[in-house]
């Protein structure tokens, strides 16, 4: 497994800075946000300029880029184009997971399933994969619904976020049968009424979700999701994530 850690860690940062404090941290691998709505580099800025798009994610100060975390706020024929432009990005730097956010609730089950197959299609066609992010208030909180997604698309990954299974509307429900389709894991600390806490002060077992991918074979990235925390050492929190994970590989 790879320690990695995601440019929405330093979200107000330009990207270039963002990757600077990771390679400051000693991470070596990094997850990019392709976020509309960030200051890093966005769905339609890939579209508009694919090449200067790959010169920038080329650039990554020798951390090499894990996946892509990718925020489309476009909708109907633009959303495809935007997505199927990074699916160029991806190819171009060699990178195979992009990770998606599923409907929010609500959304019809058998709506969602044709989007989720249409981007799985246009991903295979560039040689990369879709991984669907676990997160409360969409589709993805339920692990039974996220693991007859999963079966009714073939092809698509699940992003384990287990801070959503400790915190939320599903909290303490059993994650363990999304392990065989994790593509991509994002992590940070969390208690039952706080998504997110100091690292060491929460309940994520670590430990165990390592155990448990490790049977199944995992052999990807661990990604660090931290915000920053009032009053706290966001570097110190970011360094420590990273210690602890490597302890435990």
């Amino acid at each position: 497994m790879i320690v990695a850690a995601s440019t929405y860690c330093f979200r107000q940062l330009p990207l270039s800075e963002a990757l600077s404090r990771l390679v400051d941290l000693e991470y070596s691998a990094v997850e990019i946000a392709l976020d509309e709505s960030g200051v890093q580099l966005q769905p339609s800025a890939v579209l508009a300029n694919l090449d200067e798009a790959i010169d920038r994610c080329r650039d990554t100060h020798r951390l090499d880029i894990v996946a892509y975390d990718v925020q489309i706020a476009a909708q109907g024929p633009a959303y495809y184009e935007q997505f199927a432009a990074i699916c160029r990005l991806a190819k171009a730097t060699k990178v195979v997971t992009l990770v998606v956010p599923s409907g929010e609730l609500g959304t019809p089950f058998n709506e969602e399933v044709e989007h989720l197959r249409r981007l799985v299609d246009l991903a295979t066609l560039q040689g990369t994969r879709v991984s669907i992010k676990t997160q409360s208030g969409r589709i993805s909180e339920d692990p039974d619904t996220l693991t007859v997604l999963c079966d009714n698309v073939k092809g698509l990954g699940v992003t384990l976020d287990p801070s959503h299974f400790v915190c939320g509307p599903q909290r303490g429900k059993n994650m363990d049968k999304l392990t065989r389709y994790v593509h991509h894991v994002h992590l940070r600390d969390s208690t039952k009424d706080k998504l997110q806490v100091r690292i060491g002060q929460g309940e994520v077992e670590y430990g165990r979700l390592i155990g448990q991918l490790r049977r199944f074979n995992y052999d990807r990235a661990l990604s660090a999701h931290l915000d920053e925390l009032p009053d706290v050492d966001h570097l110190g929190e970011m360094r420590k994530m990273r210690l602890l994970l490597e302890s435990l590989l």
